[in-house]
């Protein structure tokens, strides 16, 4: 994929940049707002401290999976 986009006009390259951000934007407002109705709803600091640790923990399984990989 990589490839394919190095061979995009540069005026292409940033259309789909833009594209691509947008999408990851709205992705991540997505998953915020389902968080926030239904990961714990009554109890917001928990919620925010699960969710930190859920994700520290993703974030460390996934570079233990990296490095076995490589």
């Amino acid at each position: 994929m990589l490839k394919a986009f190095k061979k995009l006009e540069t005026n292409h390259q940033k259309l789909f940049a833009l594209i691509i951000g947008v999408a990851v934007i709205m992705f991540w407002r997505g998953i915020w707002g389902l968080l926030d109705v239904y990961f714990l709803p009554n109890d917001v600091g928990l919620s925010l401290v699960l969710s930190a640790v859920i994700g520290l923990v993703i974030l460390a399984a996934c570079d233990v999976v990296i490095k076995e990989l490589v």
